[in-house]
């Protein structure tokens, strides 16, 4: 079971460590690799969230695997998330963690979902409307291929959507066609 709220209250209280300690950069750096460890390796998180492996094996499993890789605030923080018994939450801390640290820089998220892949000259067509007609500056654009669009563009930044798809408006007129919209209504 996921629990953001835990989550998100270890992710805070170790960004404002990094930030304290001006190692964010070397923080981030580290949370993006165990990120991706646990994506990328499911024995590992399986190994964390196991009860029956004891805390003082987790901490030499996961100072093993880290050795080298992670500076001593990650290290440290694992550790203490090991001896508090939430070490299966590291997923979902990581993933807060790389949130919230996108939040302090200023950093916007964009997801732009085509039908097609998109160019890079298009992308950076788009990053440069984009910060031209906005306030956002630094943004950071993940684009989706989902071919049920038809065509068109799905653009996404935070909770605000801009839906210009071919799909949408097919949806639309079928709507419309639902309603009897086109039919004049006689007495």
């Amino acid at each position: 079971m996921i629990n953001t709220r835990l989550a998100t209250r270890y992710a805070k209280s170790l960004l404002d460590l990094a930030v304290e300690r001006n190692e964010l950069e070397k923080a981030f750096a580290d949370m993006e690799w165990l990120q991706a460890v646990c994506k990328g390796n499911r024995d590992f998180v399986v190994l964390l969230r196991s009860p029956v492996i004891k805390p003082d094996t987790k901490i030499k499993i996961v100072e093993a695997v880290s050795h080298g890789r992670t500076g001593i605030l990650a290290t440290a923080f694992m550790k203490l998330l090991i001896k508090k018994g939430r070490e299966g939450a590291l997923p979902e801390i990581t993933h807060a963690f790389i949130r919230q640290y996108k939040i302090h820089k200023n950093i916007y998220v964009m997801k732009l979902t085509t039908a097609s892949p998109v160019s890079d000259e298009l992308k950076d067509a788009i990053v440069n409307q984009i910060t031209s007609t906005t306030e956002m500056k630094n943004i950071e654009l993940e684009t989706i291929v989902n071919e049920d669009i038809i065509g068109g563009f799905v653009l996404q930044a935070g909770d605000k959507l801009v839906d210009a798809s071919v799909m949408f408006d097919l949806k639309t007129i079928a709507r419309q066609f639902e309603n009897n919209d086109f039919i004049y209504k006689v007495r």
